[in-house]
C-alpha cells in the first residue's frame, strides 16, 4: 500500500489571514501558495515589495511513513515581475516555527538560505515524515519594482519522497 497524494496536505500556520509562523493550524492550504499571501496593491507593485509566509507540510496517512521526503517548485507563473522563494524552518518535524513579527521580516530561524528550488535536483530535503507527521516551511514573495500585473499567478509545489516496501 502506498501513501495517496492526497495525504500529503498543506496547513496554514497559526492564523490562515497572516500565516506568520507558529504552531500549526486545523486549515488546509487548499490552492496554492498565492493564496498565502495578500493581493499585491499598486504601490507594492511600483515600489517592490518582499513577504514572507509559513505553512505546513502534513502526512495524513494513518500508518505509513513518507521517506526521503523532497520539496520543490514545479511551476512559478507569478509573472517576470516576481519570484518565489523556499526555506525550511529549523523547527525540525513535529515543531513549532518561529513566529515573525510582520510579513516583511525575515525569518531567521531557517535551516539554509531562501532559493527557488525549481527541481527535485535541488529541492529542500525534509526527511521522512511518519503518519500524521509535519514540517514547516517558509516562502518568500518577491515583487520587483515596476512589476506588471497578473491575472491568476500560481506556484506548483511537489512533494516527492517513498514508503516501505
Amino acid at each position: 500500500m502506498a501513501i495517496l497524494p492526497s495525504e500529503i496536505k498543506f496547513y496554514y500556520s497559526a492564523s490562515p489571514t497572516l500565516s506568520l509562523g507558529g504552531a500549526i493550524s486545523a486549515t488546509e492550504l487548499t490552492s496554492n501558495v498565492h493564496n498565502l499571501f495578500d493581493k499585491v496593491s499598486s504601490a507594492e507593485a511600483a515600489s517592490g515589495d518582499i513577504e514572507y509566509r509559513c505553512f505546513y507540510i502534513k502526512n495524513t496517512n494513518a500508518t505509513l511513513t513518507l521517506e526521503g521526503v523532497k520539496l520543490w517548485i514545479s511551476i512559478d507563473n507569478s509573472g517576470a515581475g516576481s519570484d518565489i522563494e523556499l526555506a525550511l524552518d529549523n523547527c525540525g518535524i513535529n515543531g513549532t516555527a518561529s513566529i515573525i513579527a510582520n510579513e516583511t521580516t525575515a525569518p531567521t530561524q531557517i535551516v539554509s538560505a531562501f532559493s527557488a528550488h525549481a527541481s527535485e535536483d535541488t529541492s529542500i530535503s525534509i526527511g521522512n515524515l511518519a503518519a500524521g507527521q509535519h514540517q514547516a516551511v517558509w516562502v518568500k514573495r518577491i515583487i520587483y519594482a515596476g512589476a506588471q500585473s497578473v491575472n491568476n499567478a500560481n506556484v506548483t509545489l511537489i512533494v516527492k519522497g517513498d514508503t516501505p516496501a
